[in-house]
């Protein structure tokens, strides 16, 4: 049975060397009991120390199987999406006012902003993560997604400060995700967020995106209702879970 674990198990590399940690993946949606009995396995002979789970939120089988063989849930993985033309799009202004390009000086206050702004993750509500380690997960996604070429990012200021973020990328030629949106505490309840999202659409759409995607918490109702507001709408609902090993993790081959 455990032949074929490898074909729905991936070693995850990153996530292995940022945490210390051997971690890897299941790449199938639902389990069955074979499957699960497999991979369960496969963990435990290459010495995995946690792995993550994406499964489907509409099957019983699935949720009953998770917890019987130790799966933690531990989020609630929310996508929506908005379709068609946007208003956006036929605007003469390339942003939203008070809303620019990311610049290099803005970085050390973006990756202050992205540690504070991402507390609903699932890492920091699995105890097994430290909440140091996974704070500096978010900064570094926001330094990447500065330092790629091949996406945007753009920038909020409040009093000559910033105050916010969003990260856009172009997934295929149809298709534009925003990977990460942060605001500010005290920019909150000003508009910040929603001219952000406006400016990331009409960034995709003059790049000719007629679909645009953005992935959320089912905890984060704030974020939920902004998007909602901006004319997005759920597109899935997943469910995300960790399975830990109680044994200590090597860091040699997989």
């Amino acid at each position: 049975m455990s032949d074929i674990a490898p074909a729905l198990c991936e070693f995850l590399e990153w996530d292995s060397r940022f945490f210390g940690r051997r971690i890897a993946r299941l790449t199938l949606p639902r389990l069955t009991p074979e499957a699960a009995t497999a991979v369960l396995a496969w963990c435990r002979t290459k010495h995995i120390a946690c792995l993550y789970f994406l499964a489907d939120a509409d099957d019983s089988e699935t949720t009953q199987l998770a917890a019987e063989h130790g799966f933690q849930l531990v989020d609630v993985r929310l996508t929506l999406e908005r379709g068609g033309p946007t208003e956006c799009a036929s605007s003469a202004r390339s942003v939203e006012e008070g809303i620019r390009p990311f610049a290099t000086a803005d970085l050390p206050a973006l990756r202050g902003l992205a540690g504070r702004a991402h507390r609903d993750s699932r890492f920091f509500f699995d105890p097994h993560f430290s909440p140091a380690r996974s704070q500096q997960l978010f900064e570094t996604w926001v330094e990447n997604s500065c330092n790629d070429h091949r996406g945007q990012v753009f920038v909020a200021e409040v009093e000559g400060r910033p105050a916010g973020y969003v990260a856009c990328q172009i997934v295929n030629a149809q298709t534009g995700q925003i990977g990460l949106l942060g605001v500010d505490a005290v920019a909150q309840g000003r508009g910040v967020g929603t001219r952000l999202i406006r400016s990331a659409l009409r960034w995709f759409a003059a790049r000719g995106a007629t679909r645009v995607i953005v992935v959320t918490q089912g905890r984060n109702v704030r974020a939920q209702r902004l998007y909602q507001k901006c004319g997005f709408v759920t597109a899935a609902l997943q469910l995300w879970y960790h399975r830990w090993f109680e044994f200590v993790p090597s860091r040699g081959k997989t």
